[in-house]
């Protein structure tokens, strides 16, 4: 099988440890973004995984692609265009202060690329599965115009097409609201991926969750995917992760998944001491691509990805640097954190 990615990769500059910003006069430059993310996931776990991007044509740019392709992630359909890269710094929370992102992507070479000027036809070339996430059509309107451009592209040519509805509130700043881009894109979606905010902020769907508590009541997640999969006829599952934030350091992680047939929900990790959360979602994503892909029951799909998602709150850098046999490891049920030896 053969996995598509599309969307924005960046330059990553974080600052040290949990320093604020320019305490030390330095920063920590590595890549990152949701689609990339997801593809460098999927070819750790020995899938054939290509991302897809426009990038300008220098040197940081270069040297994105040969990280990329460190990690065993396809770069070929990568296209060069005018424009520049984008960048994200990030701030490290601690304890009650919360982790903070700036973006600096305006006019990236990904926002500034035009509709038409990518072949869909030849790009899904021999591909089986995309992936998007709701990041990118927040970008500008030419990016939501290839957005949209690429699922219906991948529908015509009878692709699966999963979408992480990512919703970004400091990215939609172009005139459309995020429901009235996402709500058509998600027409093409078979497989959805997202958290409470992201079905209530970028699909619209209200339901009586507080997103802002911090505290989870489960029973409520089965409403809010079956209203999302009644929006949607055409999508055969939604999948909800489930996030308890009771401060920067300690998180409850779990998930849901609902296929229309049942109500599927995961077992509940206490992450303690959280190395870096960003990212967590994007390996959520990819851990429920492989598992879908790998697994004969949604139940362990959905473990998988859960799992994935949870080691990756132990690792810096967007990359979820972590095996097939780390996941099944945790998986499995250990969770002991003993030396291997």
């Amino acid at each position: 099988m053969r996995i598509l990615t599309f969307g924005e990769i960046m330059l990553r500059l974080k600052a040290p440890g949990h320093e604020r910003f320019f305490q030390s006069p330095m920063l920590e430059a590595t890549f990152g973004g949701g689609e990339a993310n997801v593809a460098v996931s999927l070819a750790n776990y020995g899938m054939d995984a290509e991302f897809m991007t426009v990038l300008p044509d220098n040197p940081i740019a270069d040297a994105c692609v040969q990280e990329l392709r460190r990690f065993g992630v396809g770069t070929g359909k990568i296209r060069r265009g005018e424009g520049r890269m984008g960048i994200y710094f990030l701030e490290g929370g601690a304890n009650q202060l919360p982790s903070k992102v700036v973006y600096d992507r305006s006019y990236s070479a990904i926002a500034l690329a035009k509709p038409g000027s990518i072949d869909w036809d030849k790009v899904f070339d021999g591909v089986d599965w995309f992936h998007i996430t709701g990041i990118t059509p927040a970008l500008s309107e030419t990016a939501m115009e290839l957005s949209l451009q690429s699922v219906k592209a991948a529908k015509e040519k009878g692709i699966t097409v999963s979408c992480d509805l990512n919703f970004r509130k400091k990215l939609w700043n172009y005139g459309k609201k995020a429901p009235e881009v996402m709500g058509e894109l998600a027409k093409y979606v078979d497989v959805a991926v997202g958290n409470e905010e992201d079905c209530q902020k970028s699909l619209g769907i209200t339901a009586a969750v507080d997103v802002e508590s911090g505290k989870l009541d489960t029973a409520k997640y089965e409403a809010i995917s079956d209203a999302v999969l009644k929006a949607y006829p055409n999508m055969k599952l939604i999948a909800i992760t489930l996030r308890e934030s009771k401060s920067a350091d300690i998180n409850g992680w779990a998930a849901c998944l609902n296929d229309r047939e049942k109500f599927y929900l995961s077992r509940k990790y206490e992450i303690r001491d959280i190395i870096d959360r960003v990212g967590g979602g994007d390996s959520f994503a990819a851990g429920l691509i492989y598992g879908l892909n790998n697994y004969e029951s949604k139940q362990e799909a959905l473990e998988f990805a859960v799992a994935a998602s949870c080691l990756k709150h132990s690792i810096i850098g967007d990359f979820n640097r972590v095996s097939v046999a780390d996941v099944e490891k945790l998986k499995g049920g250990d969770a002991s954190g003993r030396v291997q030896r």
